[in-house]
């Protein structure tokens, strides 16, 4: 994504549908005109991306958005390119016939699709069968098109949204397109940006179709895309008591490497102090492997109570276990009023003992976790990240991150932010305890519990990225170390 104007501008399909309307019904900006420059901007990106095309396969729905694949195949033909056209119906209404018919005064054909034909060989394919409204799963035989498309090996552009995703919650209820590119147009849509559209969207262009800026006035945005920020430089005379204590509180006997990795990247996020509360059999091994970490034998709620009076932000849960020593511990850290991260089995716990909180809060569940502090199925979690994150954020009054592709954050007040950054080589053991001590180092620093959620995400994915650099099978947490370093001090990992 671009710095233009709302790139970084998140919108539900209502808000769309809206956006839409008052360009038409306010602006007087014809149905059709709006049409012509979203398939000129399909073409354009077309273009951009493969510029060897000469031949590519249209596929268009009944709707508005098949109307943009009929425009967006005249301009081929008038280009002198090969155009093969499938449409799911003989029947268009409004504009879409309209599109059809320029379709067909270029020279173009019409085929209308059966599902008992392969499609053609050619050099890009070009997906406008649905726009947004699709919420069920695509019947056949558009499906048996779709599993066609996916599987040919040539190029796929979606226009709008991939055919058979949820443009709302990012969820695909059946078969969907699997882009190697999508173009979206007026405004983004947040379901492009989380959950498995990561797998279906290729990579998202947005194009404004040149309307002007009053159209989104009064119309804000339902969430927002994060963008690269980094701390500001410190103050030369500044010491390690300006820039927090963390203390992290976890690793029960045999998960010392969780309460490490969270201390850890709490140091190379810039904590002034990191104290570890753990078990006394690990303090060799933390002190070994770190010693920059300040590790405490911690047998239970007592001596818990000086390191508690001594921290300025807590980190709980990576490795603490959901037995009679973590839960002490667990409700020893939550009654001090401290700020807190709460991750792993911190969140687990809070399953089984909800509490609202009062102090300043940042919880990290990924959609496990999140089910059981929902009380709900993994599926209803995925089915709506959006709905999910917010529920859990008013239910618990805190800054909630929900973890996975596109991870969301949100606050009671129901601002929300989606990361863009991230890649599937993340999704192995010791990455949330890295996020846990990454957000507690940030909350130490001053930064609100949003701002620490937000640019804690955001360096954490930027980092994976990075680290990603050799590939991104056999990632590990501990690879994201260095480059989370740099990155928050606003250099090029």
């Amino acid at each position: 994504m671009t710095s233009r104007p709302h790139s970084h501008d998140l919108y539900t399909v209502d808000q769309v549908r809206a956006l839409d309307r008052r360009a038409v019904e306010v602006l007087g900006i014809l149905g059709i005109e709006l049409m012509q420059r979203a398939a000129a901007a399909g073409f354009a990106c077309l273009r951009r991306r493969w510029p060897s095309a000469r031949r590519i396969g249209v596929y268009c729905g009944p709707g508005n958005n098949g109307g943009d694949g009929f425009l967006l195949a005249a301009m081929a033909l008038d280009a002198g390119w090969q155009v093969d056209l499938y449409a799911l119906s003989n029947e268009m209404r409004g504009d879409a016939a309209s599109a059809r018919q320029r379709f067909e005064q270029a020279g173009g054909e019409l085929r209308r699709w059966n599902g008992a034909m392969a499609i053609p060989d050619v050099d890009v394919h070009v997906d406008a069968l649905y726009g947004t409204g699709l919420t069920r799963p695509p019947e056949e035989p558009v499906a048996q098109l779709i599993a066609q498309l996916n599987a040919s090996g040539k190029p796929l552009l979606a226009l709008d949204v991939p055919s058979g995703l949820n443009a709302d919650t990012g969820q695909c209820p059946g078969l969907a397109i699997e882009a190697d590119a999508t173009v979206t147009f007026i405004a983004a849509k947040r379901g492009l940006y989380t959950g498995r559209a990561s797998g279906q969207v290729g990579e998202v262009e947005l194009d404004l179709l040149d309307l002007p800026e009053m159209l989104w006035e009064g119309m804000p945005p339902d969430a927002t895309l994060l963008q690269v920020q980094a701390l500001p430089p410190r103050s030369r005379h500044a010491h390690k008591g300006d820039n927090g204590h963390v203390l992290a509180i976890g690793g029960d006997s045999g998960t010392a490497g969780a309460i490490r990795l969270c201390g850890e990247a709490a140091l190379r996020a810039g904590a002034g102090l990191v104290s570890v509360a753990t078990r006394e059999s690990n303090l060799v091994a933390l002190n070994s492997a770190r010693p920059e970490l300040m590790a405490h034998a911690v047998d239970g709620p007592q001596a818990l109570e000086p390191l508690l009076d001594r921290a300025d932000v807590l980190a709980v849960g990576p490795g603490l276990g959901q037995a009679a020593w973590g839960h002490a511990l667990w409700l020893t850290a939550l009654e001090a009023g401290k700020p807190l991260v709460l991750d792993a089995d911190g969140l687990n716990l809070l399953a089984r003992e909800p509490r609202r909180f009062s102090q300043v809060a940042v919880l990290t569940p990924h959609p496990g976790e999140a089910a059981r502090l929902l009380q709900c199925t993994i599926p209803d979690i995925e089915a709506d990240r959006f709905a999910a994150v917010r529920a859990l954020a008013i239910q618990y009054h805190a800054v909630v991150v929900l973890k996975g592709a596109g991870s969301l954050m949100a606050d009671p007040d129901g601002r929300l932010a989606v990361c863009p950054w991230g890649n599937p080589g993340m999704a192995t053991g010791g990455m949330g305890d890295l996020l846990t001590g990454v957000i507690a180092a940030l909350l130490g620093q001053g930064c609100t519990p949003w701002q620490a959620a937000c640019l804690g995400v955001g360096l954490h994915a930027r980092a994976g990225d990075a680290a990603a650099a050799f590939g991104e099978r056999g990632l590990m947490a501990s690879d994201l170390l260095l480059p989370l370093r740099r990155l928050l001090n606003g250099l090029d990992a």
